[in-house]
């Protein structure tokens, strides 16, 4: 049986937050903090209201979905049926978890109590246990040193043509949301900057006709291995992004696409795709 919170330090909440802070902060820097302690791999995280039984089961079954999956590298693991069958006994594969309250230093107020609070429930994993649990969903652990991706975009929206870059003002929130993106798969992610765009004379109908050579000496030139090229547009009658990806390895170009979805969703998809290829579980 895990240990309960009550069992573990009190600054264990704090440390998590540290560590993912950290973990953040090493997407941009081209660290990969995560994946370089394979112990934090086999930790996930899942936010919960209050800490009853109720909802920490919910949070244990989210858990572990994002466990075998970060550890893996392969969102198609949510297909999987024999997937519900392991969340349904969640709590027998936990080591240990802990909570963090997401209002800390906020006073309960309007007879709000902790029952009703939202917190961060992170769950500890044992890779003995979970290696085995991968085994039996067809799938291996991805433990190898995961590559830094550029990602080469550009985008179209309602107003402009511009390329995303880490320090220009067309879109920082787009930058933000790739980082978001990255996280859950320990993956560390590169933007290229504006001043590499001028000195390469790079701009939207540029980048998208780059070749892979020309993409992966881009991706070089910025702190990268691993190139993922992409174009991103707005579409009133998809009502949503359009967004296609390409991304080479060994010797193969993959190339997948979404549409009709938020900013978000598109990063999350091409994170999904590019460590679904890079993880060598096959195409996204």
């Amino acid at each position: 049986m895990p240990r309960t919170v009550s069992q573990l330090k009190p600054a264990i909440g704090k440390m998590t937050a540290r560590v993912f802070a950290i973990a953040l902060a090493s997407v941009w820097t081209g660290h990969a903090v995560i994946a370089a302690d394979t112990s934090q791999l086999y930790t996930s995280d899942a936010i919960v209201t209050g800490t009853g039984e109720e909802n920490r089961q919910i949070g244990f079954r989210q858990c572990l979905s994002e466990v075998l999956i970060k550890v893996s590298g392969d969102f198609t693991l949510t297909e999987t049926p024999a997937l519900a069958t392991l969340q349904a006994q969640a709590t027998e594969f936990i080591s240990s978890f802990s909570y963090r309250d997401r209002l800390e230093g906020v006073p309960i107020h309007d007879e709000q109590g902790t029952h009703d609070r939202p917190h961060d429930l992170t769950c500890h994993f044992e890779p003995a246990t979970i290696d085995p649990l991968l085994a039996k969903l067809g799938r291996k652990p991805w433990l190898s040193p995961r590559p830094i991706i550029a990602v080469l975009l550009a985008v179209h929206d309602q107003r402009r043509r511009f390329v995303l870059t880490r320090d220009g003002r067309e879109s920082p929130y787009m930058a933000d949301s790739l980082t978001a993106a990255a996280v859950p798969l320990a993956l560390s992610v590169r933007l290229p900057d504006a001043g590499t765009l001028t000195a390469e004379g790079l701009d939207f109908d540029d980048l998208s006709q780059l070749r892979p050579g020309e993409l992966k000496q881009l991706a070089a030139d910025i702190g990268a291995e691993i190139p993922l090229a992409g174009m991103l547009v707005w579409s009133d009658a998809a009502r949503g992004w359009i967004a296609h990806w390409r991304l080479t390895e060994n010797g193969r170009e993959y190339r997948w696409q979404v549409a009709g979805v938020s900013f978000d969703e598109a990063f999350r998809h091409a994170m999904r795709g590019a460590a679904r290829i890079l993880s060598g579980n096959g195409a996204p």
